[in-house]
């Protein structure tokens, strides 16, 4: 029983309690609802106001746009009234102008007509005038006009040809004083010889008896010598001589040195032979080396390579119109370098191309081209200025003068192959020289006569007055000149003179 009553005691206990919680759970729940509720009317309110806010600053942007646009349109609307009034205004100028353009044009029109008339009296008289001169003149206005151009033509060539010579005589004058004082001066301190020693290829022989020594049994000796040095030996009817040739002039100097020495040595036979050959050829060898370096050391031109010295050495057995080259190229680096001095070029330039310049004659027989062109590309291939490879090329003009120390080097090798005793020539190649010079001149149209004076060094042309005036004769020296230079070979230089001479004849009867 108690157990049952205790059971129903916590039974209600229970009751009680779950009633309790419901009724607390309920007062939470209006609780919450309650704030919510007021939560919700406070953020609508909120959201209110700042609707209101927003609506209100739109309207006032709105205004603000709308009173910028009316301003805008304002502004405008003032500018296109300045700008219609600024174009009436401009209109009514120009319709101004244009009223006055019309008036102009009248006045135009009528002082145009007026001028026309005043032409047409004008041309009217002038043909008149014209008409009267022409029957008082009885010529043409063409052959008026021919007449005057003539007579002016013919004063303008008389006073154009008085002014040239004055020019080219002013100029010459200068010209001629100032090269004169230089060359003068270079071959005062040159001083070389007057005759140069040439090439000697005839070996004295001591008796006549020699010659069958030298020939040898069957002509084995002769025939070894040939061999053994690359010349002729001509055993001729010369009394107590023989002579050797060959193109080659130090193989030429090689044989006649040998053969001297065999001569005087007496044994000749072929072992021998080859044993002087050999010394000889050592000997010259030695000789063309030391004269080289005494051509470069009397020049003043150092630092040349070994086989440009070689060469140098060679050009002592070579020898042009009887004028030995080694001696001619020392001559033409000293006057080269005179000359430049004098003229304020470069003086180590000038003598290397005039010491230089003839260097292609010592192995011209060997390789194809003039000597100048040999010249050149040796001097090339072996490092030289280029300046003095071209004094070296252009020293006959077979190239262009690049440099004033071409121009010297020229000078300088004429001044040295034409001074007095320079060089020999035979009658026979004189002969015809100055035939050719004469014949030469003869050729070109006008001239009556030539003649060419001081042993070739000078032509005189007479010409035919009535073809040839003083204008056309100056144009004839120059084409004679030229004619002269393109074609013929000759020492220095020729002076050409053009005389042209009128004669007027009568008799006193």
């Amino acid at each position: 029983m108690e157990i049952v009553l205790a059971l129903v005691g916590l039974a209600i206990g229970v009751g009680l309690g779950m009633g309790g919680l419901y009724l607390y759970q309920q007062t939470q729940m209006t609780n919450r609802k309650r704030q919510a509720e007021e939560e919700v009317a406070r953020l609508l309110g909120k959201a209110q106001d700042q609707a209101k806010q927003i609506v209100i600053e739109a309207r006032d942007e709105a205004l603000r746009i709308q009173r910028e646009a009316e301003d805008n349109a304002k502004r405008r609307r003032i500018e296109l009234d300045r700008e219609s009034d600024r174009l009436q205004k401009r209109r009514e100028d120009l319709d101004a102008r244009y009223e006055r353009l019309e008036l102009r044009e009248q006045a135009l029109n009528k002082r145009q007509s007026k001028l026309d008339k005043r032409q047409n009296e004008i041309e009217a008289l002038f043909e008149e005038q014209k008409a009267v001169l022409e029957r008082v003149a009885e010529m043409t206005r063409e052959e008026a006009r021919q007449e005057l151009l003539r007579l002016v033509e013919e004063e303008a060539r008389q006073d154009m040809a008085r002014r040239i010579r004055e020019v080219e005589a002013e100029a010459k004058l200068e010209a001629d004083t100032r090269a004169r004082d230089i060359i003068a001066l270079a071959i005062q301190r040159i001083a070389s010889e007057q005759v140069n020693e040439i090439a000697v290829s005839v070996v004295p022989l001591p008796s006549e008896e020699m010659k069958g020594r030298i020939i040898g049994r069957n002509g084995r000796n002769i025939r070894a010598f040939e061999q053994a040095t690359g010349v002729d030996v001509v055993v001729d009817d010369t009394p107590e001589a023989v002579t050797i040739s060959s193109f080659d002039p130090v193989r030429r100097e090689v044989a006649r040195r040998a053969m001297e020495k065999l001569v005087l040595d007496g044994r000749i036979h072929p072992a021998r032979i080859e044993k002087l050959v050999s010394d000889a050829r050592k000997e010259v060898d030695r000789i063309v080396r030391e004269e080289g370096e005494r051509a470069a050391y009397e020049a003043g031109v150092p630092g040349l390579h070994n086989e440009i010295i070689k060469l140098l050495g060679r050009l002592k057995f070579r020898t042009s119109y009887g004028q030995n080259q080694h001696a001619h190229a020392i001559e033409t680096a000293h006057i080269a370098g005179m000359i430049a001095a004098e003229l304020g070029a470069d003086v180590a330039v000038a003598k290397a191309g005039g010491l230089l310049h003839d260097i292609g004659k010592a192995i011209d027989h060997e390789i194809e081209g003039t000597h100048a062109q040999i010249g050149a590309e040796f001097a090339r291939r072996y490092g030289l200025n280029e300046k003095v490879v071209n004094c070296i090329a252009s020293h006959h003009h077979e190239v262009e003068q690049e440099c004033v120390e071409a121009m010297i080097v020229e000078a300088a090798d004429a001044i040295s192959g034409a001074r007095p005793g320079a060089r020999r020539e035979s009658l026979d190649t004189y002969i015809r020289r100055i035939k050719a010079l004469e014949d030469l001149a003869k050729e070109f149209p006008g001239v009556e006569q030539s003649y060419a004076l001081q042993a070739g060094r000078e032509v005189r042309i007479m010409v035919k007055p009535e073809e040839i005036d003083d204008l056309a004769a100056m144009r004839l020296a120059r084409d004679i000149s030229r004619r002269i230079e393109e074609t013929m070979q000759y020492p220095g230089q020729i002076k050409v003179t053009i005389i042209r001479e009128t004669r007027a004849v009568d008799y006193a009867k």
